[in-house]
């Protein structure tokens, strides 16, 4: 068993508890479940840069990153530098996350959040907007073609957008459908966590016009977004290497500053 099948299969267990204790209506009933989403896919359009920066504690194929670092300190030194949206993971066990990383960044500024998380079930997608976000990711490695449709039509319903994650081909062509809002290719092999920019230009030409693309994972310098810039990409997600510096913040804002030069 790999470490993605892990994953789900703990994810799995998780939910079901969850749903076990917390009713759904609790869920719909709390204040921030009525409120506006900000679009992305419109701020991404609308940018030069395309920054999605992530807030990251640890990852299976990094462990520690920054154990240390505060979400409402990270989103409002992100916002100040400008990016685009921000991407909260919330997986407990093997990222360090949690929903209350979530509703801590949206408190602290205004900027699209993503829920980075493994979604499963249409209850995480409830989760989410009671939370705070404003789009889910649905990953196409874990997910059939009528789990996707299913659960990307339920965060429409929300007035959530969605982000499909697809790591090949395969992926791509099984999950396209106008229930989707953004496709971005995940440059790390979640088997391996072998990152290859490569195959965000491979995909490129691959992936219909009416979706934003976004590129995942992996960039680490501004020529990088140049590059993936003439392959049609708007969407850069850049999480480790602002989260493993001591002010994610100052170095996003540094990073926007050299891309903008």
């Amino acid at each position: 068993m790999n470490i993605l099948d892990k994953i789900i299969t703990d994810k799995k267990k998780e939910v079901e508890l969850k749903k076990s204790i917390i009713p759904a209506s609790q869920l719909e009933n709390s204040v921030l479940f009525q409120r506006e989403t900000i679009s992305l896919k419109e701020k991404l359009k609308n940018s030069s840069t395309g920054i999605i920066a992530e807030f990251k504690r640890r990852s299976p194929s990094k462990s520690q990153i920054n154990q240390s670092a505060n979400v409402g300190d990270v989103a409002k030194g992100y916002e100040k530098a400008g990016v685009c949206g921000m991407s909260v993971l919330t997986d407990i066990k093997y990222f360090g996350g949690s929903l209350e990383d979530l509703l801590l960044a949206r408190a602290s500024c205004d900027l699209p959040l993503l829920r980075k998380e493994f979604i499963v079930d249409e209850f995480q997608i409830l989760e989410a907007k009671a939370f705070g976000a404003d789009l889910i990711l649905l990953i196409a490695a874990v997910l059939s073609r009528n789990e996707i449709e299913k659960l990307s039509k339920f965060a429409k319903s929300l007035g959530l957008e969605v982000l499909l994650e697809v790591h090949d081909l395969e992926e791509l062509e099984k999950s396209i459908m106008a229930s989707l809002d953004l496709i971005g290719v995940n440059n790390r092999d979640l088997k391996t966590f072998e990152v290859n920019l490569d195959n965000s230009k491979n995909l490129a030409p691959h992936i219909p016009d009416e979706f934003l693309k976004v590129s995942e994972s992996g960039i680490s310098n501004p020529d990088s977004i140049r590059e993936l810039q003439s392959f049609g990409y708007q969407g850069f997600l850049v999480g480790e290497n602002f989260m493993k510096t001591e002010n994610a913040g100052k170095s996003a804002n540094e990073f926007i500053q050299n891309l903008n030069r």
